[in-house]
């Protein structure tokens, strides 16, 4: 048993700290969980780390993480890219200051000089840094919105995206021949210090990424108009986003801001939050709480390295709070961008709104109203990045705003991943526009189902941890292939997407033709009457994901056909 071999190792070998070993040795005769950390070596993929914190091959520690920055820093050096430098930044959680030391630290012995935030910052504060500072690549230590058990790394190129093809592959390429950890090289930090290699990022740089931040704004007037009219209840789960976003939101004239105040804290256990995802009811008990004290118009939480932004709203015909999906959300801000550029004679030539392939189709009929091109792309936001680099590259198009369903999107190209400071701003600004109005944002997400139609959207995430579920999901991905559907909750499935072999067939007529993205583990159904599905494995946790798309002619005709397909996807 090759994992049992390992497991020994590690308990032996003096590479690894006495700290360790102990953890190690407290496991003897737990087969069961020797194996899971043992059975492989956790996966670099596309975008980097995630797993739970511990010891082993299969979880995130200072040696995992070591070993990963030996093969990003092996693909640097082959770059040439040793003196333009890394920047580095990490979240609240539980070791992310110490993984993101480490990280420089094997980076310095290699002779890369790093830039390190001194303290916890947002990650797309990273992204605007690594183009700010021109360095070759960033790092994140971070797993975004998942439970405290993980810790994750996100690595970034030099356009500030995350690392999208060549460099992924060449970079995991580079991760895999780091087969022993004798590899890996570290360095004292007094040592790099004296070399110039080491160096800190203060608060001074915050200055610069928030006055971008800033600039993305339509209307500060409507704001400052509004301001003492309207109340804005705020938590960062524990995280990232407790200082930039109060500051951006009281620079731009919100004076009626209220942040949960235990929440506010930064704090990687979560003690509030367990799971301090957005999409979590759970994690929002205390906000509404305090939204239904302070009577709010609006209820924003961002999740712990503040990409993410989730929403709720009131609604002043039955006096209770509405949770707004992160479609529902990020078409919201898309149209007042479109419509009050458009009014205003300050939108680009060309302009752009891309979205990721499981975002709402109402994108599609927006940007049609605004005579603004619409460009899908693989589900992530390093593909919504990379169309930005594209754009300036050929200069075809514009870069306008960007959305993802899950809760993420980036008014402006100050940086290249989704921003949830920026969207606080964005959300808040248009609360005040219909807030001038007389109407809420529920008032005007129902406006644009009546103009648009009532789209909806949903997803289902199927956990199905070890070496079994990695094999289910493979076994589900296989057979969905293999036997598409023929009809779905009594809708024709009219075309199929397959990523992996970039094709996409007519059913109709049977003819094929290029997806014309990159290849990817992913299946698509488009459906009859603008309903769609799609199925994928997360690249960052053991789950298989299932979207869907249906438009319905009222809120409760989309509620029913989502729900049906909704069941007959997941076989419930």
């Amino acid at each position: 048993m090759l994992w049992l071999e390992e497991y020994r190792k590690w308990c032996t070998d003096p590479v690894f700290d006495e700290g360790t070993k102990e953890e190690l040795k407290a496991l003897w005769g737990n087969d069961a969980e020797i194996e899971d950390r043992f059975y492989r070596q956790l996966e670099f993929g596309t975008g980097g780390l995630r797993g739970v914190i511990g010891a082993g091959t299969n979880r995130m520690n200072i040696y995992t993480v070591r070993q990963a920055t030996q093969g990003l820093a092996n693909y640097i050096l082959s770059q040439g890219g040793e003196k333009k430098g890394v920047a580095i930044a990490h979240d609240s959680r539980i070791m992310s200051p110490e993984f993101a030391r480490e990280a420089a630290l094997c980076l310095n012995a290699n002779g890369i000089r790093t830039y390190l935030f001194e303290s916890l910052r947002p990650t797309p504060e990273l992204s605007f840094a690594v183009r700010e500072l021109h360095c070759i690549a960033g790092i994140v230590i971070t797993a975004s919105h998942n439970p405290r058990e993980y810790n994750g790394y996100k690595v970034y190129w030099e356009d500030g995206a995350q690392i999208t093809p060549p460099h992924d592959k060449n970079i995991l390429s580079h991760v895999r021949e780091v087969t022993d950890f004798s590899q890996v090289k570290t360095m004292p930090e007094d040592d790099a210090r004296v070399l110039g290699l080491f160096q800190m990022i203060g608060t001074d740089f915050d200055d610069s990424y928030l006055c971008e931040v800033k600039k993305q704004s339509i209307h500060p007037e409507i704001i400052k108009e509004m301001a003492k009219d309207i109340r804005i209840v705020y938590t960062p789960f524990h995280g990232t986003g407790n200082v930039p976003v109060r500051r951006v939101l009281r620079e731009l004239g919100f004076t009626q801001v209220y942040v949960e105040p235990e929440q506010k804290i930064a704090d990687g256990n979560f003690p509030t939050a367990p799971y301090p995802n957005p999409e979590n009811p759970k994690a929002w008990e205390r906000a509404l709480r305090l939204a239904k004290e302070v009577d709010a118009d609006l209820v924003l939480a961002t999740d712990p390295d503040a990409d993410r932004l989730g929403v709720y709203c009131k609604d002043t015909r039955t006096g209770t709070y509405v949770s707004f999906t992160g479609n529902m959300s990020g078409m919201l801000i898309a149209e007042y961008i479109l419509r009050e550029k458009r009014k205003m004679g300050t939108m680009p030539e060309n302009p752009a709104l891309v979205e990721t392939i499981v975002t709402t189709d109402m994108a599609k009929v927006i940007a049609r109203k605004y005579d603004t091109a619409l460009i899908e792309v693989l589900t992530g936001f390093k593909y919504i990045g990379e169309q930005i680099r594209h754009f300036e590259e050929t200069g075809k198009y514009s870069y306008v705003f960007g959305l993802e369903e899950s809760y993420g999107c980036l008014a402006g190209t100050y940086a290249r991943d989704k921003d949830a400071i920026v969207a606080c701003l964005m959300l808040a600004e248009v609360a005040a526009f219909y807030k001038k109005q007389g109407k809420t944002l529920w008032d005007a997400m129902l406006e644009m189902y009546e103009n648009y139609g009532y789209f909806r959207e949903g997803q289902v995430a199927v956990e199905l941890k070890g070496v079994d579920g990695q094999a289910q999901i493979q076994a589900r991905m296989e057979e969905a292939r293999r036997n598409p559907p023929k009809t779905l909750a009594g809708m024709k499935v009219e075309a199929v997407r397959d990523y992996a072999a970039d094709v996409r067939k007519d059913l109709e007529n049977g003819e094929s033709t290029k997806t014309g993205l990159p290849h990817s583990n992913v299946l698509y159904y488009e459906l009859e009457n603008s309903s769609w599905c799609c199925i994928r494995p997360s690249g960052t946790e053991p789950k298989i994901k299932y979207y869907f798309g249906v438009r319905g002619d009222s809120l409760e005709d989309s509620e029913k056909k989502l729900e049906a397909l909704k069941d007959a996807l997941t076989g419930a």
